[in-house]
């Protein structure tokens, strides 16, 4: 039964999430919100594969997210290159830039991981703000609008399309962490995470198998940076390299859907984004920092509610209604 269950239920949620646009306005406020949300859904997802199925607790996952905006709009403003192809070589150099990373510091643990790779994101935010002729510096940089709608130079004169990009490059990311997660490779990477040392003893090459999720959750994650700066038209140093915005907010909307679990990114974003800008729709005019502090106590109810977050605590109200269904 639960093997049939989730896949009709996935095709079902793909279907409703394709026609809903088509109930809101093209150019409306509502439509760029859900495109946000799927994009911080997809990254909390690529965030997953490395901190929830493997316990790597990265802080530094935008520097591949700024690395893919950057590389896709530079060769676009420089060459007139499709940002599709300025997108793949967004992920060749972030990939590159991860395997860097991680050869001196995978097999770093807790505290020591996270401020390495924390480090990382900042020096290529520092390096973006100094290199002003290419970068823009900290005024920033926008993407060549044409008028033209173009789905090669990914230009287009309403926000659907990019809707639809976004639903698609979802839909992927979630297919290659299930793969990843029902194959040898999440096996491996969950036996990391329960204990590292009792895996190596029954032969797994956990250095490769952390080597390899963090050049695949890089790929994914530098791929998102080239769909968003297509989306915004323009960004900054602070936007895309910042720890807060990027990093922090991909393994926070993880970590409160459900860390490691497929359902929970998507929880996490579904949840964080709109409360986020409803926090900052009614707070943020009243008094500063307002709204970030309702946000605030918002997340930490729901942590203190249950620690494993909304997956699990989805799954807690479901076996209570059922079994007051049995028991009745």
């Amino acid at each position: 039964m639960t093997r049939f269950f989730y896949p009709s239920l996935a095709v079902v949620a793909v279907t409703v999430m394709s026609l809903l646009p088509l109930t809101l306005d093209p150019q409306g406020y509502e439509i760029r919100i859900l495109c946000i949300a799927m994009l911080f859904a997809a990254l909390g997802q690529a965030w997953n594969i490395v901190g929830g199925l493997a316990n790597q607790i990265s802080l530094g996952h935008a520097a591949y997210f700024g690395i893919g905006a950057y590389t896709s709009t530079i060769l676009l403003r420089l060459f007139s290159l499709s940002p599709w192809l300025g997108g793949i070589l967004g992920m060749v150099l972030a990939v590159l830039f991860a395997l860097l990373l991680s050869v001196p510091t995978v097999r770093l643990k807790g505290h020591y991981f996270a401020l390495a790779t924390l480090g990382a994101g900042e020096a290529m935010r520092v390096i973006a703000n100094s290199w002003a002729s290419v970068t823009g510096g900290p005024v920033g940089i926008s993407v060549p609008y044409s008028r033209e709608s173009s789905l090669w130079m990914m230009q287009f004169p309403t926000v659907l399309p990019n809707y639809y990009l976004f639903l698609i490059a979802l839909v992927i990311i979630c297919l290659v962490f299930w793969k990843i997660q029902t194959g040898a490779l999440g096996f491996r990477l969950r036996a990391i995470k329960e204990n590292e040392q009792a895996a190596e003893v029954i032969g797994v090459d956990t250095y490769r198998a952390k080597l390899i999720a963090s050049t695949v959750s890089a790929a994914i994650t530098a791929f998102m940076g080239t769909l968003y700066a297509q989306f915004q038209f323009f960004f900054d140093p602070d936007t895309v390299f910042g720890v807060a915005t990027i990093s922090v907010k991909m393994a926070l909307i993880a970590i409160l859907g459900g860390v490691g679990t497929l359902l929970g990114p998507l929880l996490g974003a579904a949840f964080i984004i709109p409360m986020e800008e409803f926090a900052n729709s009614y707070f943020g005019a009243s008094v500063a920092g307002l709204s970030q502090f309702a946000y605030g106590v918002i997340l930490v109810v729901i942590i203190l509610i249950n620690p494993r977050g909304l997956v699990a605590l989805i799954g807690q109200i479901k076996n209570r209604i059922f079994s007051k269904g049995g028991s009745q």
